[in-house]
């Protein structure tokens, strides 16, 4: 495809933008059977040890009064849905973690998903089952009861879907392996 317009700077001269402290709201919250972090999936279809062993339904609930119904306009015709949260429940991070899907070992911590983040942002895919008003009903839920949500994108396969993506360690598990969890000392 051809440009129309001559290549255009519009980002030199915020050059240093990275090194300012950004501010976020939220724009709903979480409402999951989840309520504690040891009962709650690593991932959304990984249910196995977790409460009721399946995959529960949880919902999205928009604030009120900021127009956020008109928002959803169209959503409801995606089978999935980006919902951007809060790790609200965690304080403070390391630069390596132990995963529960690799025991043996340590890994940095931007080459795993722990919870644990020097920003503490979330990302899960959640399939949609329904909206009504400014409530996102979903399953496949892995998060907390009161997250607050930051974010809703549309899953677009075409454009976040990459099979033939390598998955560096975590290609070494089974996907279908349960996590590993030690026993506490006593």
């Amino acid at each position: 495809m051809q440009r129309r317009k001559p290549e255009q700077d519009h980002t030199s001269e915020h050059a240093d933008a990275y090194l300012q402290p950004f501010t976020f709201a939220a724009i709903g919250v979480v409402r999951s059977p989840y309520t504690e972090r040891f009962g709650t999936p690593r991932q959304p279809p990984i249910t196995a040890q977790v409460k009721g062993d399946a995959m529960l339904p949880a919902r999205i609930e928009l604030l009120p009064e900021r127009g956020f119904e008109a928002a959803l306009a169209g959503l409801a015709d995606f089978d999935r849905i980006w919902c951007v949260f809060v790790f609200h429940l965690n304080r403070g991070f390391g630069v390596n973690v132990r995963s529960p899907r690799d025991p043996c070992g340590d890994r940095g911590l931007f080459a795993t998903r722990s919870p644990h983040r020097p920003n503490r942002i979330g990302l899960s895919c959640l399939r949609l089952t329904g909206i009504e008003g400014r409530v996102l009903h979903v399953l496949g839920c892995d998060i907390l009861d009161h997250s607050p949500v930051l974010d809703i994108k549309p899953y677009v396969p075409y454009a976040d879907a990459f099979p033939e993506a390598r998955a560096g360690w975590l290609e070494e598990r089974v996907a279908a392996e349960p996590d590993f969890y030690e026993e506490p000392k006593r």
